[in-house]
């Protein structure tokens, strides 16, 4: 005969109860339960008084089973033993597909990443990833992001980072301009320039390409900047002026004629900075490792395309 789920005794009493009886002693139990000695007696004490029987004969710094207790013992131990491989099953399927954050800058993930994802996605449809786009440094354990793409001089990268690519920045406007090639003054004076001021760096300062030409004081028709990167790509794929654009971000743009290089008779400025990738783990879940491995992937292909387009 059975009893109802009203009359059975408290999941807790026969936890302490299987527990003791793994170890056939309180003091081991206790310890397993992260319990004092004395609560876990209390609630064995509690267990036979609701069961109106002895479970444990207790000897001197010894106890053993009533028979009652060895058949209580051998059902519990086996449903328990079967519910704790149930839990651990379900939260490591739950720990498996947690979502895998990635930060990086604005102009990062909506230039770079975004166009690229679907492919991610369509090889790793069990993989959620969300995405920060910030140009913000964050800390990747306080605030549980899984990776970071940084951006900066080699020499300054935190311990750890893995070198995606380099940057290539020249000029680029939209065909509407009519302009094909950036080789007289006349055409800067009767342009606007679009200028980039969220890096301090001469590759993407205008009177530092102006000056590598030899056009040092040069007027343009007008200036328009921009603190983010991807909004004065934009303005440039409209039509607005002639922009210092990053190749490795804008290779699409350049393939598909929305956007056209614009040689110059002298090379500009160059760049020493990087985008580098930093995982927060050194041995990171399944999820974000395949993130991490396709990025690199990814990269890899971005850097080797433009090395071999420059030669």
């Amino acid at each position: 005969m059975s009893v109802s789920l009203a009359k059975l005794p408290s999941p807790d009493l026969l936890r302490s109860f299987v527990a003791v009886g793994r170890r056939m002693s309180i003091t081991l139990a206790a310890q397993d339960l992260f319990l004092t000695q004395s609560a876990v007696s209390r609630q064995i004490h509690s267990l036979e008084a609701a069961l109106g029987m002895k479970l444990f004969e207790r000897a001197h710094r010894a106890i053993h089973f009533t028979a009652e207790g060895e058949r209580l013992f051998v059902s519990a131990d086996g449903a328990m033993q079967q519910l704790q491989d149930t839990v651990g099953t379900l939260q490591a399927s739950r720990l498996a597909h947690q979502p895998v954050t990635l930060t990086a800058s604005i102009s990062f993930v909506g230039l770079w990443l975004l166009p690229r994802l679907p492919q991610f996605q369509q090889r790793n449809p069990n993989v959620e990833v969300r995405l920060s786009a910030s140009n913000s440094i964050m800390d990747l354990r306080q605030e549980g992001l899984d990776i970071a793409i940084r951006y900066g001089t080699r020499e300054l990268m935190p311990a750890g980072a893995r070198r995606l690519f380099g940057e290539t920045v020249f000029p680029v406007a939209h065909p509407s301009l009519g302009i094909r090639k950036l080789d007289d003054p006349q055409i800067v004076a009767r342009s606007v320039l679009l200028e980039f001021e969220g890096d301090s760096s001469p590759c993407w300062n205008w009177d530092a390409w102006l000056e590598a030409q030899g056009w040092s004081g040069l007027k343009p028709k007008g200036v328009i900047r921009f603190n983010l990167f991807d909004q004065m790509i934009h303005a440039a794929i409209a039509g607005q002026g002639i922009a210092l654009g990053r190749v490795q971000f804008i290779r699409p743009m350049l393939d598909d004629g929305r956007l056209l290089a614009l040689p110059t008779p002298h090379p500009g400025p160059k760049s020493n900075k990087v985008f580098c990738l930093l995982q927060r783990d050194a041995e990171p879940t399944r999820d974000a490792r395949a993130l991490i491995d396709w990025i690199v992937d990814e990269a890899k292909q971005t850097d080797e395309f433009e090395a071999a387009t420059r030669r």
